[in-house]
């Protein structure tokens, strides 16, 4: 059975967790045993590799892959296992009674019973949007929250979406800590078990740990020291394939390797590639909000064109209305370059606020290298604002994203942009 089929079945029969301030359990015994006996089975063919990559799909779509496992599966296997310590760093968590994020919301807690210690960042600027899941975690016994306003700190937001794992294991991606996330957003990530790279970005919690604390005005003292260039991590990948890893991080000013810095990473990588480069972001823009031009990324884009290269990006449809229309239409006339928007239709079970839509943050260039992250693509991403991502350099896995990209790309959710089209905004926030 497609991993697909099965969240849509689970959901239909709306597995319910109930939360009481020590017990955590489904209300249907016989249903969770088949969930943990289905998922386990699945498991031991994938989590035998170092790196694997993990998908959130919209349901009732087709872009599901049976052979990469689901988002909250993972999450939750690999809370499981923890039993030292867990860190946390999400833009924020929004929580829906009965969705796929409460048993991964169950799973801490249960971690948190096993005496495991359990610290929390969230932004403390959306934590004022979603305060009802992040105060229940602040309350628990072994769970530490803290929030951080990275205004003052860099002038942007805390858009870091990972967690650490005993040290030791790590998980990376678009994916928000947001129940929505997990059933109607279309996601992708990277769970990584490997010392080195778990010990990267713990650094990058660890100095956004005393960041959340500081008063304004002696963040400066704190900004990391310059270290040297970080060397590429050999992984075991898909199939037995060696996999080279590299950790990138932003913004810029608060990161102790700038080799890493993701803009630098993602400009190199684009600039090695000769016969393809393959984008999707949920919003792109080489405008800046004070009303200048972005335009590092976009120039080695155009580079690699100019090579010879094929260029193809998606961007979701939440960019429709929006002042990015005109430069992506710009950069649809270059030749060799071709921009879509995707646009994932709605739920049958309702309309849903700031979902159904493809929030995937990658880059390939020729099918062998990629880089994956929390980013999309406009300048605060990476001068202002917290965000990480991996490079990856591995045949196979990079063949697995593009075939990734190719179904939406290929999909009927796609709608190429033209220098004379005409798109409309589509709704996605909260209906009044």
């Amino acid at each position: 059975m497609a991993i697909s089929t099965r969240v849509s079945y689970y959901t239909a029969q709306r597995i319910e967790v109930l939360h009481h301030p020590k017990v955590i359990a489904m209300k249907n015994p016989i249903l969770a045993l088949l969930l943990i006996l289905v998922f386990s089975f699945h498991a031991q063919s994938q989590t035998s590799a170092d790196i694997e990559l993990v998908e959130s799909i919209p349901l009732e779509t087709s872009l599901d892959n049976p052979d990469i496992r689901n988002t909250h599966e993972v999450w939750s296997e690999m809370i499981a296992r923890a039993r030292r310590s867990l860190d946390i760093e999400q833009f924020y968590v929004s929580n829906e009674p009965g969705r796929l994020l409460e048993p991964v919301l169950a799973a801490i807690y249960a971690a948190a019973d096993r005496g495991v210690k359990v610290r929390l960042i969230v932004d403390a600027r959306m934590v004022k949007t979603y305060p009802g899941s992040v105060d229940s975690l602040g309350r628990y016994r072994n769970i530490e929250v803290r929030r951080i306003d990275f205004g003052p700190i860099g002038g942007g937001i805390q858009h870091a979406k990972y967690f650490i794992v005993d040290g030791k294991e790590l998980f990376v991606g678009s994916q928000n800590f947001d129940w929505r996330a997990l059933e109607h957003i279309h996601e992708l990530g990277l769970r990584i078990n490997n010392r080195a790279m778990a010990a990267a970005y713990g650094e990058i919690f660890e100095l956004d740990w005393k960041l959340s604390v500081l008063p304004q005005g002696n963040v400066k003292e704190f900004a990391p020291t310059p270290k040297k260039a970080a060397k590429p991590v050999r992984l075991t990948g898909p199939g037995g394939e060696s996999v080279d890893v590299l950790p990138t991080f932003s913004p810029i000013g608060w990161i102790a390797d700038t080799t890493n810095w993701d803009e630098r990473a993602i400009v190199g990588l684009i600039n090695g590639a000769r016969k393809s480069v393959t984008l999707q972001f949920l919003s792109y823009s080489s405008r800046e909000r004070q009303g200048g031009s972005y335009t590092a990324i976009e120039d080695a884009i155009k580079n690699a064109a100019q090579r010879g290269a094929r260029v193809r990006m998606i961007v979701s449809d939440w960019a429709k209305g929006t002042s990015a229309v005109e430069g992506l239409k710009s950069l649809a006339s270059v030749p060799n370059i071709e921009v879509a928007f995707t646009s994932i239709p709605e739920w049958s079970g309702g309309y849903v606020s700031f979902a159904r839509v493809e929030h995937c943050k990658v880059i390939i260039a020729d099918s062998e290298k990629f880089w994956l992250g929390t980013s999309n693509h406009s300048k605060s991403y990476f001068y202002t604002s917290r965000n990480l991502g991996v490079i990856c350099t591995g045949k196979r896995l990079a063949g697995i994203l593009t075939r990734i990209f190719d179904k939406s790309w290929k999909s009927p959710y796609k709608q190429l942009i033209t220098h004379d089209g005409v798109y409309e905004p589509r709704e996605h926030g909260e209906r009044k």
